[in-house]
């Protein structure tokens, strides 16, 4: 699996860029001083961080998502799984829910994505 891990700054401005792209680097550095409190030259620093990694192309003062953010939260959810709870998804359901208690609906729905996700070897 590819490394798609974002620092939490890199996390923060591709919210942004995720929210708005494509979109001038002109006004994400707008959006990011509103945002985020953060002066231009972080912003660039953090852009080229994330431009170095794959994520964004800033081409012709435009920027463009390329890893989609459904793809980021799936590794990151994954490294969680693997690395807090030795890869045990029932685990981590289990801390996840805690003491919270599920209406049926959402039990339903869990039962469904797990139904849609099985192996059926």
């Amino acid at each position: 699996m590819e490394d798609l891990f974002l620092s939490d700054s890199e996390y923060r401005l591709m919210d942004i860029i995720w929210d708005y792209a494509p979109l001038e680097s002109g006004r994400l550095v707008k959006l990011a001083e509103e945002n985020l409190d953060w002066k231009k030259s972080t912003t660039y620093t953090i852009l080229r961080r994330v431009s170095a990694k794959g994520m964004v192309s800033n081409e012709d003062a435009t920027v463009r998502v390329l890893v989609p953010r459904e793809r980021v939260q799936r590794f990151e959810s994954s490294r969680v799984v693997k690395k807090t709870f030795g890869g045990s998804l029932p685990s981590f359901v289990t801390a996840f829910l805690g003491d919270k208690k599920l209406t049926k609906s959402e039990a339903q729905e869990l039962i469904d994505l797990i139904d849609s996700h099985m192996d059926d070897k």
